[in-house]
């Protein structure tokens, strides 16, 4: 293999939570990706990259569950890789129950594990099949919620720039109510504070308002929790890049995720921005679902 190894990103997770969508978005970045590739034959592939001298960080490859035994091939493939001085990622592509039903439903196709049982034991047996790869994985993408569009612009912001600076996070106002987010790496409460919607005016608005967000922000604890939460996440940030994370996803939530999380996740970026260092996005999951 070549003196530069193509360092390799492997994308995987439950079957109809958007593998080939994730596939495709990295194919029109400019990655090479193979689709359905069996574990056992990823270290041929890196030999072949290495000798066409595939660009590093620009090899891909999609990898799904069609064994039992897929779990410790993919494990023994992984360290092979690394073993060779290969840097290998795991993207893991994760939606609930009640999304992948309605997935398999809508394209009328049974789950690869289903064999003759119901659609749900197909997704169950396949949930507890991944669930060490899903645990060691570095970036986990919760897809319930997200459309097509949605999901390639995720690919594209954590993938789509070589000259992107350090860790890459994304910051998530959720609303409790309607569940945490699955890929959450760090979850801040801001239930604490007063809640907007219980004053007249500010109850059709949500923290993307003025008058919410000054609201929000001038109660008592909310600039404190900023200032405090701000420091530590620069800690946390800075031992994330010493053991190699590349991605975080913060989520900051409140009662139904339209008001206080939102002003406040808001703050968080855009103080996050202004650290330097890290590329921010934020996005709010529950906006508009009242």
């Amino acid at each position: 293999m070549s003196e530069r190894e193509p360092a390799f990103v492997l994308v995987t997770g439950m079957s109809g939570a958007g593998r080939s969508t994730a596939a495709k978005a990295l194919e029109d970045l400019g990655w090479f990706v193979i689709d359905n590739l069996p574990p056992g034959l990823l270290f041929a592939m890196a030999e072949e990259a290495g000798r066409v001298k595939l660009a590093a960080d620009k090899v891909a490859a999609v990898v799904d569950v069609r064994s039992l035994a897929f779990t410790s091939d993919l494990n023994s493939a992984i360290e092979e890789l690394e073993g060779r001085g290969v840097a290998v990622r795991v993207v893991f592509l994760e939606a609930s129950d009640e999304e992948l039903v309605r997935r398999f439903e809508n394209v009328r196709r049974p789950h690869p594990l289903q064999s003759d049982g119901r659609l749900v034991d197909g997704i169950a047996r396949e949930r507890g099949i991944l669930r060490e790869v899903r645990a060691n994985a570095d970036l986990v993408i919760d897809t319930s919620n997200l459309n097509v569009h949605e999901l390639r612009g995720k690919i594209v912001a954590f993938f789509g720039g070589e000259d992107r600076p350090g860790l890459r996070v994304n910051v998530v106002s959720f609303g409790y109510k309607y569940g945490l987010p699955v890929d959450a790496d760090l979850v801040v409460d801001c239930r604490f504070l007063p809640n907007p919607h219980w004053v007249p005016e500010l109850r059709p608005m949500n923290g993307l308002d003025a008058p919410v967000r000054e609201y929000v922000l001038n109660q008592a604890g909310a600039k404190e929790l900023l200032d405090a939460y701000e420091e530590v996440f620069a800690i946390i940030a800075s031992g994330y890049t010493r053991e190699g994370k590349s991605y975080a996803t913060l989520a900051v939530g409140c009662t139904g995720g339209k008001h206080r999380s939102v002003a406040m996740a808001e703050q968080i970026g855009g103080r996050l921005r202004d650290r330097g260092g890290m590329e921010v996005q934020v996005s709010h999951r529950d906006v508009g679902r009242e």
